[in-house]
């Protein structure tokens, strides 16, 4: 199996108490960094059952997702190289397919922050969410012409339709808090957004909340789900349960890092 739970190495200086990935029975773990420069983890599971549990308290700003509206898209010939890949088709997000639906949907919106803004509109007023719409092999193309899918699916549907728009986006999977939010709240779960390369730098972007959020952690990014799978297995597995949850923790270090789990 490859695992990949571990907080990005981009928070790493925010971390407070590590999230070290512990094993049921216990195996040996190898980690590494995967060409985005995630942090993953390699190991053989023994037959039968085995849990996988980590915990970490990282260090906020408290702040939303930054709100940059007057930023500008870069013409291609003026992209940095590492952001060119972010422009290319990839396993679930089919630009060569959805290209023509792009332009005739965003070719007369605002440039810059704007049009990736008007993806983003476009995504959340026109996808169906629901856990039960959730399909592994569920690609953007198909997201766009079923009209409903989770997390994942918005994110691939406007990571697509920037990329046909010549504006690279890459996809994201972490945490997402309920920090700031009015009850009730819903079950937590891993949650998936995508960045957008707009004036000289990377930023946040989330089709399905559809909003600025506090306390955003990332686990890792890649070109779409498939490079930044949670779990991979080489073997027939089956997922038994899971529960994820992102809680804030107040009061001194000492508190926070004796107090409930907040992860």
């Amino acid at each position: 199996m490859i695992v990949t739970l571990s907080i990005n190495y981009s928070r790493v200086s925010d971390i407070i108490e590590p999230d070290h990935l512990i094993l049921t029975p216990s195996v040996p773990v190898r980690a590494y960094r995967d060409s985005y420069g995630n942090w993953c983890s390699r190991f053989v599971a023994p037959t039968g059952l085995i849990t996988l549990r980590g915990k970490g308290v990282v260090a906020d700003s408290g702040e939303p997702d930054p709100f940059v509206p007057w930023l500008e898209e870069r013409a291609v010939d003026a992209l940095p190289n590492e952001a060119l890949l972010f422009l290319l088709g990839s396993r679930y997000c089919e630009t060569d397919l959805l290209s023509p639906i792009a332009w005739e949907l965003f070719g007369t919106a605002p440039t810059g922050w704007g049009r990736v803004q008007a993806i983003c509109d476009y995504v959340h007023h026109h996808i169906r969410f629901g856990y039960g719409h959730a399909n592994p092999t569920k690609s953007a193309y198909q997201v766009f012409h079923d009209r409903e899918g989770v997390c994942r699916d918005f994110a691939h549907l406007a990571v697509a339709f920037c990329r046909c728009m010549n504006i690279p986006a890459r996809y994201c999977t972490g945490y997402v808090s309920d920090i700031g939010e009015p009850p009730p709240y819903s079950e937590m779960d891993f949650a998936a957004w995508f960045e957008a390369y707009l004036g000289d730098g990377w930023y946040t972007f989330d089709p399905r909340n559809h909003k600025s959020r506090i306390g955003r952690i990332l686990i890792a990014r890649g070109r779409d789900a498939a490079d930044v799978a949670l779990t991979t297995t080489f073997g027939p597995t089956t997922l038994e349960s899971f529960k994820v949850w992102t809680d804030e923790l107040t009061g001194s270090e000492d508190a926070m890092t004796s107090g409930p789990p907040p992860r």
